[in-house]
This record gives C-alpha cells, structure tokens and sequence, in this order.
C-alpha cells in the first residue's frame, strides 16, 4: 500500500509525524520547499500538547511518482479544483482521496474523482504552522479524534481508518452529513469568530460578548441544520445540538455557560484562518460561515450572525478593517 498526505501544512505534519512513528511508510506533501527541505533534513518537530520529532518522507509535488492507494487531502479548500484534478492521475483506480477539510467539499470532490474513491473526515483537533519543519499540536491528546465516512461506496475505507488510528479515535459515521455539520457548527463559531478578533478558542469562549456571539452563531447552524434534516452527530459523545439548542432563558443560560466547559480541550486553537490573513492570504471562509448562510437561504432560515461574520472576515481581506477584539461590536445591533 502506498499513502500519501497532500498539504502537509500545519495539521498534515501533525498528522503524518503520529502515522511515521507508528512504523507506516508516507509520504508528506506540500508547495512549501523550505518546509520540505527541514523535514528532510531533520524529520518533524511536534511540539504544544505533545513534544517529539519524526523522521518523514517529505516531497514537494514535482516530486511525487507512481499511485497512491490513499492520499490524505489537507489543503485549503480555494483551490480544489485544480488540486483534486491534479491527484486524480496519483490515485489508483480503486484508491481513496479522504479530504480533511472544513465545510462540505465531498459533493465536488467526488466530481472529480468519481464517488466511490471520494472520503470525507471531520477532524475534532487542531495545530499551528510554523514551518521549517515544525508544527504545533494546539488541542490535548484527549481529544484527538476524526469522525470518517464514505461519499460513495467507500473504497479503502478500511485502510483509511487504520491510518488515522495512528494518532487517535476514529468514528466512521453512517450519517456522515451529520458529522460534518457538527464539526462546521464550531468551525462557524469559534474558527469564523478566532479570524475576526484573533483571540483563541478559549478567549471566545471566556469573553462574554464574544461568547453571546458565538452562542447565537451555534444557534443558526442548529437551526439551519433542523431545516435542512440534517441530524447533528455527537462530537466526541456529547449531543451538542441538544446541549446548545434552545427556546427558553433557561436553557439559553445553560447553553451559555457550558461553551468555556465544551472548549477547555481546545482553548490554545486558533484558526487556520486567521493564520493565513495574517500571512496576507485569503481565506476560506466562504467554504464555513458561507456554507450555512447558503443552506440557510435554500430552506429559509435566516443566518445573519454567520453572514456577519463573512462580511467581516472579506472586509479584512481588503484592508478595510484590521483583526481586532473591538470587531465583536459589529454584532452588538443584531443582539439588541
């Protein structure tokens, strides 16, 4: 079996370092040439949470040779047209491109590749980039977990989940639509509201305006979903659409002050968003926040806290506005 991960960035040489250690041959891929050429020289650093180096096979993409039985997909989702299209030829006819991606990115995807080759992982852990062959796990080893599932009939599903084995639990999800929504309700909250302000998950979880907004920003993406028929599936055992859905000022309290609990294994992350702002790139939040504001307008639910959020992020992309905590008063009118 030959596996690869394409996008060996902050999360794919995370990833790749727990899969090398595990004794399984991978190959590392990215554009990133400073990047590649550490890994070579001296393996993965991996440091935050946990602390250790690994010896890696680290390509550019001029470099890669023959199929793949399995490539992990970790890049952005901007350009996954071209990206997909180009793997196509590197995959094996009964191969596996398994995207990690955030949103929804299976449907085209499988567009390029054909259904059956097309998986889709949510990822429930986080890390940050910085380069030359080091990377930083940002989430505890607890809760290192992947939520997997087939978008046709699952080529190398099997196989897909032993890798992913090598750095945490693994789940593979019959409602799969399910397990990516729960995973894109918290990338809309707390990765859309990390790129806005800049703060981490766990300062949005213990600032108060910012935690109102993200409480309202999880209300849309339940309400969304609810319209759509989509079940939410549990994320690492907790039903966090029964835990964050509510009517009344009673259980709107209580969802309120469990968002610092349900973020205390998360509370160094920040978003791989606002990380490429910062590095003067766009980024995508169309494919996150964009996806429920779409979802929510095909079934007539009104998302204005998400859309808020996209306008925000795009006004900072043009220099309009800069990352500040201050943004979070663009929403004081909507919670009135």
């Amino acid at each position: 079996m030959r596996y690869a991960i394409y996008g060996a960035g902050a999360m794919g040489t995370v990833l790749g370092a727990f899969i090398a250690r595990s004794g399984i041959d991978i190959d590392l891929i990215t554009r990133n040439e400073e990047h590649v050429a550490a890994l070579k020289e001296h393996g993965a650093k991996i440091t935050g949470t946990v602390e250790f180096t690994q010896k890696v096979n680290a390509l550019l993409p001029s470099e890669m040779q023959g199929r793949y039985d399995v490539i992990v997909l970790m890049t952005k989702q901007r350009q996954n047209a071209e990206i997909v299209s180009f793997l196509k030829d590197y995959l094996a006819e009964d191969g596996a491109l398994c995207t990690c991606q955030n949103g929804l990115p299976e449907p085209k995807v499988a567009g390029i590749i054909g259904a059956d080759r097309t998986l889709g992982c949510a990822v429930a852990w986080g890390a940050t980039f910085h380069g030359r062959g080091v990377s930083e796990l940002t989430s505890e080893p607890s809760a290192l977990t992947f939520s997997l599932g087939a978008f046709g009939k699952g080529n190398r599903l099997q196989e897909t989940k032993r890798l992913l084995e090598c750095m945490g639990s693994v789940t593979v999800e019959e409602n799969f639509i399910g397990a990516r929504w729960s995973k894109l309700l918290i990338n809309s909250a707390f990765s859309g509201l990390s790129t806005v302000t800049g703060a981490t998950f766990g300062e949005i979880a213990k600032n108060k305006p910012m935690r109102r907004v993200a409480q309202r920003i999880i209300k849309e993406c339940i309400d969304v979903a609810k319209a759509a028929g989509i079940r939410v599936e549990p994320v690492q055992g907790h039903r966090i659409d029964r835990l964050f859905d509510y009517k009344g000022p009673i259980k709107r309290a209580v969802s309120f002050a469990l968002i610092p609990v349900a973020m205390k294994k998360h509370a160094r992350l920040i978003s791989s968003m606002l990380q490429d702002l910062r590095h003067g790139k766009p980024c995508e939040i169309d494919f996150i926040n964009g996806v429920v504001c779409e979802y929510g307008e095909k079934y007539g639910v009104p998302a204005p806290f998400n859309m808020c959020t996209v306008r925000l992020v795009h006004e900072i992309e043009k220099g309009i506005r800069t990352i500040s905590p201050e943004n979070i008063r663009e929403y004081d009118p909507m919670l009135r």
